[in-house]
């Protein structure tokens, strides 16, 4: 399969979890943040862990198991907390365009660790992208939920989890399958999540759980977090990581979809409006700009 298929893989993983934020933005109504990402990395460990032996592929040697530890203690299990404790203050529309900064965050965050050159032309398309995201969010202050700006900062942190999670974890990637590592940070982030969640009492709601709030969980674990990061490893096997990253845009124009079909969030002008120079400004960032070729001298 080409890269077609890995940029194809991208894009769905992304609209997958736009979708994602729906579902989340539901069940706070339900439940807390802590049993909410237990759900979903729960199922999508179980989903994930028969794939990954299926394949065969390499999982991380036990040099490598503090460090897989660690980033899934960052990534599956303080992000979910930062994601779904967001969507109690900020609508899906909102919370999906604050995590679509996450491009921008990883090249900014890869500039200070030294992992990758903030270019004049990145530079641009990072300040472009938060013009993007100040028109989204500040203009529909008025009409956003009390204290939504809350939500908003606290998805920018779940995405700031998501940045240093790509870079750190790319040496453990290469050192093992993608799929492999996925499932072992997964389970345990989600092995740290179900701990605390019954200390805390989080699951006491689920026993007046109705059918609405089950297909929601599972719809979490199955498709928000098994079939998006399968999707997400698929692609990064098959094309580059700056073409996965930009599908990120897709994100905010599924959760906006959702939520206004859904929950009946409103879609305002500032939302679109913002949503496009997000994408312009992460399109001007993470693609090179064309110079041209010098004349070839015939002899």
């Amino acid at each position: 399969m080409g890269e077609g298929w890995g940029v194809l893989a991208a894009v769905l993983s992304s609209g997958l979890g736009g979708t994602s934020i729906g579902a989340t933005r539901y069940l706070v109504n339900a439940i807390d943040p802590l049993a909410i990402g237990s759900f979903r990395f729960g199922i999508g460990f179980l989903l994930l862990l028969p794939v990954a032996l299926l394949q065969g592929g390499r999982w991380p040697a036990r040099r490598d198991w503090s460090g897989v530890a660690g980033l899934g203690v960052l990534y599956f299990g303080l992000f979910p907390i930062l994601f779904n404790a967001s969507l109690i203050f900020t609508t899906a529309a909102r919370g999906a365009l604050a995590l679509s900064t996450l491009r921008l965050l990883t090249m900014v965050v890869g500039a200070v660790l030294g992992s990758e050159a903030l270019t004049a032309r990145k530079s641009v398309g990072v300040l472009i992208a938060m013009l993007g995201v100040v028109i989204a969010l500040l203009s529909g202050l008025a009409a956003a939920p009390p204290g939504a700006w809350r939500g908003d900062l606290l998805m920018v942190g779940a995405a700031l989890c998501m940045a240093l999670y790509s870079i750190w974890s790319k040496p453990f990637i290469g050192r093992s399958g993608p799929i492999a590592f996925t499932t072992m940070s997964m389970g345990v982030g989600a092995a740290c999540l179900i701990l605390i969640s019954c200390w805390h009492g989080s699951f006491a709601p689920v026993a007046d759980f109705g059918i609405p709030q089950w297909l929601a969980a599972t719809y979490l674990g199955a498709f928000g977090s098994a079939l998006t990061f399968y999707l997400w490893a698929f692609a990064l096997e098959r094309t580059t990581p700056t073409r996965v990253a930009i599908s990120v845009t897709v994100n905010p124009i599924t959760a906006s979809l959702v939520g206004a079909a859904l929950l009946h969030e409103p879609l305002r002008w500032n939302l679109v409006g913002g949503i496009v120079t997000v994408f312009i400004g992460i399109w001007i960032a993470t693609t090179a700009s064309r110079r041209p070729k010098p004349a070839t001298q015939l002899s």
